[in-house]
């Protein structure tokens, strides 16, 4: 029997082959949206690429990441994406986990609900940052405003705080609306999680004699415990990657109080025009973003 030619294998492939030929094109599309921009990414960053000065490329191996490790203004905003992060995070978790719980309940109409947890999450955030700065604003914000009315009945009026002009107040604003805009979708994952708890768990309980609070912690809490891991890689990873919110509320001040690792980038990259060095800064975001994912990653493997 001849031996089967190359035409021959394409047009009567093995298992193996009709498996590679269905995932090539993905693994194609993958190379082409997520390995090529991290392979140029990291090559960048070995480069002193400039484009302001006229000067040329330059290769300067691990001086970048030298850098990085001295720079002052590196470690001041990873410290405060990791404060985002820290906060922000269980805030929403705390938050959305209370939101899945009212919308999980037995409403004759529950698209008003439900509708209330999308509002928040289908806002850009640009825009969240921006209705919540006029909220804090010190001359015509809403809270200054509610705190002079409530003040005033007193006989004791208080003058307009400035609550983005003060470095702690401001990141105490920033998390806050982070939280609120975030929580939502916290909320819809954990939603999907509730409905898939059978009812008969709750019913055997009760019939037990356990309360309520039992049934939380001892039912619902175990038995949504995925849908809050995958909840919060999600919105870890978007944490980490903070951007809009400060931006639009405070621009990172005062000085460079509430500027994050994302601002840090996009200064350098685009208003100082440093490729290089920016290119360097996000590679170690996306070093901590991949540190973190697979610190989630191993838990999730040992629940199953």
């Amino acid at each position: 029997m001849a031996a089967m030619t190359t035409w021959d294998k394409v047009r009567d492939p093995s298992e193996k082959t009709l498996g590679f030929m269905l995932l090539a094109p993905a693994f194609l599309l993958l190379a082409l949206i997520v390995v090529y921009p991290i392979g140029k990414l990291i090559w960048n960053s070995f480069y002193d690429l400039r484009l302001s000065g006229g000067g040329g490329v330059k290769f300067v191996g691990f001086e970048n990441y030298a850098m990085v490790f001295k720079d002052a203004d590196f470690w001041n905003a990873t410290k405060n994406t990791v404060l985002i992060t820290l906060i922000t995070v269980p805030g929403a978790l705390v938050v959305g986990l209370g939101l899945a719980m009212l919308a999980n309940l037995p409403f004759k109409r529950k698209w008003p609900v439900r509708l209330a947890l999308l509002l928040p999450w289908a806002l850009p955030l640009a825009f969240a940052g921006l209705i919540f700065a006029w909220f804090f604003h010190t001359e015509y914000g809403v809270i200054n405003d509610v705190v002079r009315r409530s003040t005033s009945l007193v006989g004791t009026p208080s003058e307009p705080a400035m609550w983005l002009l003060r470095p702690n107040w401001a990141f105490a604003a920033i998390c806050l609306t982070i939280i609120w805009k975030t929580s939502s979708f916290m909320a819809l994952i954990l939603l999907a999680g509730l409905q898939m708890i059978p009812k008969s768990l709750y019913e055997a309980a009760e019939v037990d004699g356990a309360s309520k609070w039992q049934q939380f912690w001892q039912i619902t809490i175990p038995m949504l415990m995925p849908s809050i891991i995958v909840a919060l890689i999600f919105r870890t990873i978007t944490a980490l990657q903070t951007f809009d919110i400060p931006y639009t509320m405070t621009k990172g001040g005062p000085g460079n109080s509430t500027e994050t690792l994302a601002m840090l980038i996009h200064k350098t990259t685009i208003d100082y025009l440093d490729v290089g060095y920016g290119s360097t800064l996000a590679v170690c975001m996306f070093v901590l973003s991949l540190f973190v994912t697979a610190f989630y990653l191993k838990r999730i493997g040992r629940n199953a």
